[in-house]
Order: structure tokens, then C-alpha cells, then sequence
């Protein structure tokens, strides 16, 4: 009996103590590890490139929807998994609660922000990444309106669509930006055939370019983009241009992957540490991707132009409001 007491205090101890380090681990969120956007980015540029490098034993957790998220880190952090990244914003409420019923355990947490000494935030500038994409939407558009599909309306989401229509209206003054939600909870992000409803609905209307930051219910979106010739539509989160060739003009990428792999490697040197990391186009977090898939749809003309915006946020002359600071845009949404 004293034996196991003498156990069951050193097992206590080793998982208060924030010198722990086990094994790291990565949960996606209900869209799936294949998702062809954000969890996909994180298990291509994360968890491959570090399974190759180190070859460790590095566990993935797939959820089947939002209510599971305690209980998949729970069970993570009894394992003495760290650090665990938990991907996606929808995490967060999960992460505080189970962060704070293991202190000795590291959560890295991917777009949202959570504010205790064993979290790791980091959070990204989409708003910069977004004025890029949108300022190339409005060079190719024909007319002046281009639409924008969001997972949830929160003003993360709001953020993307925001910059979205700053960048487009850079480059045209008249630009009309359409804007439409794919639900009202976290459903939003895994509804192809909603977000494919919506699209459709759009391009009736007359948009002829499509930004989506929906998660999986892009997919939809690109779809119906794809049906459409006249129609291009705009990835988001890691690079989506061969899903549709000839469609995919380009896609706002965040380096999520990379991001997780960095909090697996600081982990590895002892250099991990909590707070919070935001992540823009001089870091290097956000950008637009060109490549062999969409080389056909942007002229070199308009390649310079973007890369020469995309320089003068990088130095400050072009500034990029962000919709959080303060719930508004500069630029109208259209909604409705």
C-alpha cells in the first residue's frame, strides 16, 4: 500500500511540474485530418515534417464534433502527451479548462488566444494575408463584385473578409464585396453542401470571385466555383490552388503547419515557452501562393503588383485595419 501511495505521489508530482516533457500530440477539429485546408496544413507542414526529422512517437486525435474537445485533450494530458497542439480557435474554451486541470502538461493552441503559463497561443494576421488575395480578386474581376463565404460569423471570421475587401478596394473603389455565413455555430466549417449553396447564390448575383474561409465547407464553395468558367475562387489557411485547376486563383496561406512544428521543435531544444506569437506577412505566418497550379491565372503584371502591395504592408505604407480591434470595417460587407 505504501508503495503504490509512493507511486501514485511521484506520477502527481511529475505532471504539476512544468519541466515535464512526453511526447507531443496534435488534435484536429471535427472537419478531419483531410480536410484540404487547416487541419490538412497542420498535418502536412507539421506532423510529417516532424515525424520525419525526429521520428518521434507523435499522436493524432481526430474528434467527431466540438463536445469531445475536452475529453480528447483530457485524455491526451493523462498520457503525459506534450505539448499538444490543439488546432483551430474552437478550441479554446477546451484548452483553458483542460490546461488548468493539468498545469504540468503544454498546450499549444492554434488561432485563439488563451492566457495561462502553460499555453502556448499562436495567432496569425489573416487581415494582412487577405488584402493581398483581395486586391488581386478585384484585378481580375470583370465587373465590380466579388463575394466572401464564412464558416461563423465571429469577428475572427469577419477579420479575413474584412481585409478581403480593404485589399479589393485598393485596387477598385467601386468594389462591391457580397458577403454570407455558412451557419451560426461551429457546424459552419464542415457543410460542403451548404457552403456550396451559398456560392451559387452568390454567383446568381453576379460575383465573380469567391474568397472562402470556411474550413471544410470551402470545399463546397470551390465546387460551385468550378462549375462556373467565368468564376474564380480564393483558398484559405494552406495552399488549395490544385484543387480545381483553372479555378483557383490563388490561396491565402497561413503557415499553421509550420507553426505547430516549431512549438514540437522548441519543445525538443527546451526553448518552448507560453504567451502569445502573432504571425503577419514580415514574419512570414500569412502570404498568397503562386505556383504551378495557378500560373496561367496570374499575369506577370499582376504578380508584381501584388508582390508590390504585398512589400509596402510588409514596410507600413500600406496600413490594414484589423476588424477585431474594434468590430468594424472600413470597407462594406454586403450581407443578406
Amino acid at each position: 500500500m505504501l508503495l503504490r501511495s509512493w507511486s501514485a505521489a511521484i506520477c502527481v508530482a511529475l505532471l504539476s511540474s512544468n519541466s515535464f516533457s512526453g511526447s507531443p500530440a496534435v488534435a484536429y477539429t471535427e472537419a478531419g485530418k483531410f480536410d484540404s485546408s487547416f487541419n490538412e496544413a497542420i498535418y502536412r507542414e507539421g506532423v510529417s515534417t516532424f515525424r520525419a526529422q525526429y521520428g518521434h512517437d507523435l499522436i493524432e486525435q481526430e474528434p467527431n464534433s466540438p463536445e469531445e474537445f475536452v475529453s480528447v485533450l483530457s485524455n491526451l494530458a493523462r498520457q503525459g502527451r506534450s505539448p499538444i497542439v490543439a488546432v483551430g480557435f474552437s478550441y479554446a474554451r477546451a484548452v483553458t479548462e483542460v490546461a488548468k486541470a493539468f498545469p504540468g502538461i503544454n498546450f499549444t493552441l492554434i488561432d485563439a488566444v488563451v492566457d495561462l503559463p502553460n499555453v502556448q497561443s499562436i495567432v496569425f494576421k489573416e487581415h494582412e494575408g487577405s488584402f493581398v488575395v483581395g486586391a488581386l480578386a478585384a484585378m481580375k474581376a470583370q465587373g465590380d463584385t466579388i463575394g466572401f463565404v464564412g464558416g461563423m460569423d465571429l469577428p475572427f471570421i469577419r477579420r479575413f473578409g474584412c481585409g478581403y475587401a480593404q485589399g479589393a478596394a485598393y485596387v477598385n473603389k467601386n468594389i462591391r464585396v457580397q458577403m454570407r455565413m455558412v451557419a451560426q455555430d461551429f457546424s459552419g466549417f464542415a457543410n460542403e453542401t451548404r457552403g456550396e449553396l451559398l456560392a451559387k447564390e452568390l454567383i446568381v448575383g453576379g460575383v465573380e470571385v469567391i474568397y472562402a474561409a470556411a474550413g471544410g465547407s470551402g470545399n463546397g464553395v470551390y465546387r460551385a466555383a468550378a462549375a462556373d468558367p467565368s468564376v474564380y475562387a480564393i483558398g484559405v489557411d494552406s495552399n488549395q490552388n490544385f484543387l480545381h485547376v483553372g479555378t483557383m486563383l490563388t490561396s491565402m496561406v497561413k503557415k499553421v503547419g509550420v507553426a505547430a512544428y516549431g512549438s514540437w521543435v522548441e519543445a525538443e531544444n527546451e526553448t518552448w515557452q507560453a504567451g502569445v506569437k502573432e504571425l503577419g506577412l514580415a514574419e512570414g505566418g500569412v502570404d498568397w501562393a503562386l505556383d504551378i497550379f495557378n500560373r496561367n491565372l496570374v499575369t506577370l503584371k499582376e504578380e508584381k503588383a501584388i508582390n508590390k502591395i504585398r512589400d509596402q504592408i510588409i514596410s507600413g505604407k500600406i496600413e490594414v485595419l484589423d476588424y477585431i480591434a474594434n468590430n468594424q470595417c472600413p470597407v462594406a460587407l454586403l450581407e443578406g
